[in-house]
C-alpha cells in the first residue's frame, strides 16, 4: 500500500459515499425520518466525547454496522439497536441509515433491545435497573407461553434465575437491580452519580414514593443517608400508615452518624465568666460538684424525659 505523501491532502467520504450500503445480507438504507426510538429505551443517549468520536468516524468512513430495526404496523420502523449510530446520524444530517429489518413480537423486541445494549461498556445503574426489568418482565411472559419456550431448556427456569444466567450476575445482584427500578427519578440520579450507595438505595426503594420524596429533601439538606437511618425508617412505617416530614427528619436525625470524639471534645470555660457565678472563696472542688449537679439536674429535666 503506498505511503500517503506529506501533505497530501485527505479525501473525505461524500454523502453519497456515506449512504453506501454495507455488505450485509438483509441490509437496506431506510429513511431516518422514518426510524422511532424503542419505547420506554432505558438506555440513556448522551451528547459527550463518544458521541463526538463516533460522529467523526461516520463523517469519515460511513456507517459501518447497520442498525437493527423492526416495521411497525403504520409502516414505519421501531429502533431495535442502534440508538446512538441514529443520534449521530442525525447530527450529521443524513437522510437514510443502512439497517437490517428483523421480524420481533413485542417480547422478543424487548430482549433483542436489552441484549444488544448491555454490550456497552460502561452502563449506568438507572439503565441496568430498566433493562433488566424489561428483561425480567418479557422472560416471565414468554415462560407462560409453551411455544415460546424452548425445549432445550429442559425445565424452565425462574425468570430472575433465567435473567441472572444470561446477564452474568449473581441473582441477588439482579434482584438489586430490580429494586432500584422503583426508586423516584431523582433519588435514581443521585445512585448514577455515585452520592448513594447501591445497597442504601435498595433499602430506600421499598419506601412509597411520597416518603421518597421526603427522604430526598431530607438528603438534598443534609447529604447522604446511611442504610441503618433507612432502616430506622423503614421500621416506623411498618406500623405507621404515613409519616410527617417532621417525623421522618426526628427519625433520621436520631440515627444519623455522630462524631463521638468530636461530640466529647474538651471544654474550657474561661475563669472571668466561672467569677460571675461562683464566689472567690470557692475552691476548684466546690466549683467542680456544683457545676455536675446542675448538669445532673439538667439531665434528669431534659435527657432523662425524652429517653
Amino acid at each position: 500500500m503506498p505511503k500517503q505523501r506529506i501533505g497530501q491532502k485527505i479525501k473525505l467520504a461524500s454523502v453519497e459515499e456515506l449512504l453506501g450500503v454495507p455488505s450485509v445480507e438483509g441490509c437496506m438504507d431506510i429513511e431516518v425520518a422514518r426510524i422511532h426510538p424503542f419505547k420506554d429505551h432505558p438506555f440513556k443517549v448522551i451528547d459527550d466525547d463518544k458521541m463526538h468520536e463516533l460522529v467523526e468516524s461516520i463523517m469519515m468512513n460511513g456507517v459501518l454496522v447497520p442498525v437493527i430495526v423492526r416495521q411497525m404496523e403504520d409502516g414505519d420502523y421501531q429502533m431495535i439497536a442502534g440508538h446512538r449510530r441514529l443520534f449521530a446520524v442525525n447530527q450529521i444530517g443524513m437522510d437514510k441509515i443502512p439497517a437490517i429489518v428483523k421480524e420481533y413480537t413485542d417480547d422478543e423486541a424487548i430482549l433483542a433491545m436489552v441484549d444488544s445494549n448491555l454490550q456497552r461498556e460502561e452502563i449506568l445503574p438507572s439503565e441496568k435497573a430498566f433493562a433488566y426489568k424489561m428483561k425480567y418482565e418479557a422472560t416471565k411472559r414468554q415462560g407462560k407461553r409453551n411455544d415460546l419456550t424452548s425445549s432445550q431448556l429442559g425445565k424452565k427456569l425462574w425468570a430472575d434465575e433465567q435473567l441472572a444466567k444470561e446477564v452474568g450476575e449473581s441473582r441477588n445482584q439482579v434482584h438489586r437491580f430490580l429494586r432500584l427500578a422503583e426508586l423516584i427519578p431523582p433519588i435514581l440520579d443521585l445512585v448514577d452519580r455515585k452520592i448513594v450507595a447501591i445497597v442504601t438505595a435498595v433499602e430506600i426503594s421499598y419506601l412509597d414514593s411520597a416518603v421518597q420524596v421526603m427522604l430526598y429533601n431530607y438528603m438534598k439538606e443534609n447529604g447522604e443517608c446511611k442504610a441503618y437511618q433507612i432502616y430506622a425508617l423503614r421500621d416506623y412505617m411498618k406500623d405507621h400508615e404515613s409519616i410527617t416530614k417532621l417525623e421522618l427528619i426526628k427519625i433520621l436525625n436520631e440515627n444519623a452518624p455522630r462524631n463521638e470524639t468530636n461530640k466529647f471534645q474538651k471544654i474550657t470555660i474561661p475563669t472571668t465568666k466561672l467569677k460571675e457565678y461562683f464566689p472567690t472563696f470557692y475552691t476548684k472542688s466546690q466549683i467542680e460538684n456544683v457545676l455536675f449537679q446542675l448538669l445532673e439536674d439538667w439531665k434528669k429535666e431534659n435527657v432523662d424525659k425524652e429517653g
